[in-house]
């Protein structure tokens, strides 16, 4: 497979490009000065490309690879691959589910103790030496809350799991009720708002969740709730979240991901009620290994005509 060209479009992870290298003829796109004229010139050798939750494969650049068989995602989100185009074209498309759930809601509850605890700013406290003048003033209880879910997939069950043993109450809002679980099911995301002093984003970003969260489910969720969004940025409006922090119309929000990353609205960066974090939900040693392998192992399957892992297109 030594000689089968594979596109990687930007750095992503180092184990992953080392795995890459071992099998195949790996193009590092980020470090080709003209990428335009080099994917030209080497249109007719790649055939599989490799993506992430931040590059994939749009239009453009899959009619200019003719010869291109597989994407193979290093996330599982796939808003930034051209499905449509894939299914036409007969491209095969994968990602990495499973292994990087765990890892994503445990974050996602960390974000929501740091908030409603104000972990960070009691950080800051310590360090600034202002511990000395006195205590720290009180911040919110986490045990017991109301849990809203937009998007009990793999990720959201397992931030429900996680709250229950917090002795939360879990409700949930997705594109139909689940036969698999008791809790509470909302059919519209106003009225889980509503009902939630925690709103958790979970779901994949699609035409229909763009700005799944605008002023009015900002304003449902009100003045002493708060927003997890561990899903994408674009699933909120961005300005519209900025503009309820600071006006104090949204209790507080813990966010991973943001619309135009790594772009971040400055405004956040003042509010101690806000915990930002670099779009990490699944960043530790572990799981970028086994999503790593779990790329590599999709290659190989596809190339060696086996059944792939983890077929999504």
């Amino acid at each position: 497979m030594e000689s089968i060209g594979v596109l990687l479009p930007i750095p992503m992870n180092t184990y992953l490009e080392q795995e890459l290298e071992k099998r195949f003829n790996l193009f590092k796109l980020w470090k080709v000065p003209q990428k335009t004229q080099f994917i030209k010139d080497h249109a007719d050798s790649i055939r599989a490309v490799i993506g992430n939750a931040s590059s994939g494969a749009d239009a453009e650049l899959i009619d200019a690879l003719p010869k291109l068989e597989i994407l193979a995602s290093f996330s599982v989100g796939l808003d930034r691959v051209d499905l449509k185009k894939c299914r036409e074209k007969g491209i095969r498309v994968t990602n990495t589910p499973d292994v990087l759930t765990e890892d994503v809601a445990d974050l996602a509850i960390g974000l929501m103790l740091a908030v409603l605890r104000r972990l960070c700013e009691c950080d800051r406290y310590v360090r600034s030496g202002n511990w000395k003048d006195g205590d720290y003033k009180l911040t919110t209880k986490c045990s017991g809350k109301s849990i809203g879910i937009v998007g009990l997939g793999r990720i959201g069950s397992a931030i429900a799991k996680r709250a229950e043993a917090f002795g939360c109450k879990i409700s949930y809002f997705s594109k139909s009720e689940k036969t698999h679980t008791n809790y509470k099911y909302y059919s519209n995301i106003m009225d889980l708002a509503t009902n939630c002093e925690v709103l958790f984003i979970s779901c994949s970003l699609t035409e229909e969740t763009r700005h799944i969260v605008n002023r009015e489910v900002i304003n449902a969720i009100g003045p002493k709730g708060i927003l997890i969004n561990i899903g994408r940025g674009p699933h909120i409006e961005e300005q519209e979240l900025v503009s309820a922090l600071m006006e104090g119309r949204l209790g507080g929000a813990g966010l991973d991901v943001f619309e135009k990353e790594p772009e971040v609205p400055e405004q956040l960066f003042e509010l101690e009620n806000v915990v930002l974090a670099p779009h990490v939900g699944s960043d530790t040693v572990e799981t970028c290994q086994a999503m790593a392998d779990l790329v590599i192992r999709n290659l190989e399957a596809y190339f060696q005509n086996k059944p792939l892992l983890t077929p999504v297109v």
